[in-house]
C-alpha cells in the first residue's frame, strides 16, 4: 500500500540517560540519520550529527569528550555540543566561522535521553511531559522489555483506536502465551480478559496528545476476580511516547513508559519500561509487565506480517480509527521523507 512518511515529527528516545556516563561517546543509527550522542563532564548530554564535517570520519567511532565539545579521532577538530562550532583545529591558525557539525535537540526526562526530529528542522514544537513519581523516585524502576517491529510507526499508536481487536486478540488468557495458534486453546478456556476501552485525541493547547482509557476485568468459569480488576490510563505524548499509568485497588499505581523509535522505515525499536510504588513487591510489577509483554507479543505478530491499507475497508463501529489517522497526521509534513515502493517488476 501507500506508506505514509517513515518519520514522522516529534521526540523520540534514544537510549537511557544510565547508558551515557560522563565523557562518553555512543553512536546511534537512527530516523534514516546517523548520530553521535556524548556526556560532558559536568552531565550535560548533546547530540550532534555522527560524521565530521572536514573529512567525514565518524565522531563514536573512537572521538572523545574534551572538555564541553567532541573531538574528532581522525585529526583532532574539536566541536562544541551546544551549538556544534569547531572550536580548534590542532595544526590550523584559524578555525574557519563556518565550521561546525549539526546539532540535534535533545532533552533527558523520565531517566531517558530523547532526541528531537522534525523533517523541516523546526525546532521543538512540545516538551516531553515529566512523570513527578520518577523524578522524586516515589516509583522505582522494576524491569524493561525490548522488540524490534517490522512495521511502519504508525500500525502501533493506532492500536489504541482499534478497541475492536482487543476482544478478539488480547481477549484469550495470558496463559495461553502470544503463539497466536495456540492463544485459543481450550485447556485455558476457562479464563477470559475482559477490556472496555475508549480513545479520544486531546483538546489545545495538547493537541499532540491523546488518550485511552481501558477498564480490564478477568472472569474464571465466567465468575469476575475482583483482583485482577485494573485501570489503565494510556496517554500518546507525539508520535512515539505512551504514558501508561496503572491504578490496582490493592496493588497500588505504576506506570509503563512505551518509546517507540523508527531505526529504518519499517523497524521500530519499543522499550516499554515499567515504574512502581516502591513500597509493592518486586514480583507485582513485573508480572505486570511480563502480561504486557504476552500481550504485546501477539500484536508484533500482526503487525510483522501485515500489509498498511491506506482505505481499510471499515464498519461504523471502527470509526475511532479513521479519527486516529486524523489526529495523526498532524505529525507528518509535506516535506516529509516518502518510501518508494517498488510496482512492476524487477528493472531498475
Amino acid at each position: 500500500g501507500a506508506l505514509p512518511p517513515p518519520y514522522p515529527n516529534g521526540w523520540y528516545r534514544l537510549l537511557d540517560s544510565a547508558q551515557l556516563p560522563r565523557r562518553a561517546v555512543r553512536s546511534l543509527a537512527l530516523l534514516g540519520e546517523q548520530l553521535a550522542a556524548f556526556r560532558t563532564q559536568d552531565g550535560q548530554a548533546y547530540v550532534v550529527d555522527a560524521y565530521c564535517p572536514h573529512l567525514g570520519a565518524n565522531l563514536a567511532a573512537g572521538g572523545r569528550v574534551v572538555g564541553n565539545c567532541i573531538e574528532c579521532p581522525f585529526h583532532g577538530w574539536q566541536f562544541q555540543g551546544e551549538d556544534g562550532k569547531c572550536t580548534r583545529i590542532p595544526y590550523a591558525e584559524k578555525v574557519p566561522d563556518f565550521a561546525k557539525v549539526r546539532t540535534w535537540p535533545s532533552c533527558e526526562v523520565n531517566g531517558m535521553l530523547l532526541v528531537w526530529y522534525h523533517c523541516e528542522g523546526s525546532g521543538p514544537m512540545w516538551a516531553v511531559p515529566e512523570q513527578r513519581e520518577i523524578t522524586t523516585k516515589e516509583w522505582v524502576f522494576r524491569g524493561q522489555t525490548e522488540h524490534f517491529v517490522d512495521a511502519h510507526i504508525q500500525e502501533i499508536p493506532e492500536n489504541a483506536a482499534d478497541t475492536a481487536h482487543l476482544a478478539f486478540l488480547h481477549g484469550p488468557a495470558i496463559l495461553g502465551g502470544s503463539d497466536l495458534r495456540h492463544t485459543r486453546s481450550k485447556l485455558w478456556d476457562f479464563m477470559k480478559h475482559i477490556w472496555k476501552a475508549e480513545w479520544r485525541p486531546e483538546p489545545e493547547p495538547n493537541e499532540h496528545c491523546s488518550r485511552l482509557l481501558v477498564q480490564h476485568t478477568a472472569t474464571v468459569f465466567g465468575k469476575r476476580i475482583s483482583m485482577m480488576d485494573l485501570t489503565v490510563s494510556a496517554r500518546q505524548v507525539g508520535p512515539g511516547l505512551v504514558f501508561l499509568i496503572f491504578e490496582h485497588a490493592f496493588l497500588g499505581h505504576g506506570i509503563i513508559l512505551q518509546t517507540v523509535t523508527p531505526l529504518e522505515p519499517l523497524l521500530q525499536n519499543v522499550v516499554h519500561k515499567i515504574y512502581y510504588q516502591k513500597n509493592v513487591p518486586a514480583i507485582i510489577p513485573k508480572f505486570i509487565l511480563r502480561a504486557e509483554c504476552i500481550q504485546f507479543e501477539r500484536d508484533i505478530t500482526i503487525w510483522n506480517n501485515k500489509q498498511y491499507l491506506p482505505k481499510p475497508l471499515l464498519v461504523r463501529e471502527d470509526s475511532s480509527i479513521q479519527k486516529h489517522r486524523r489526529w495523526y497526521a498532524q505529525f507528518y509534513s509535506k516535506k516529509s521523507m516518502r518510501v518508494l515502493v517498488q510496482k512492476e517488476g524487477l528493472d531498475w
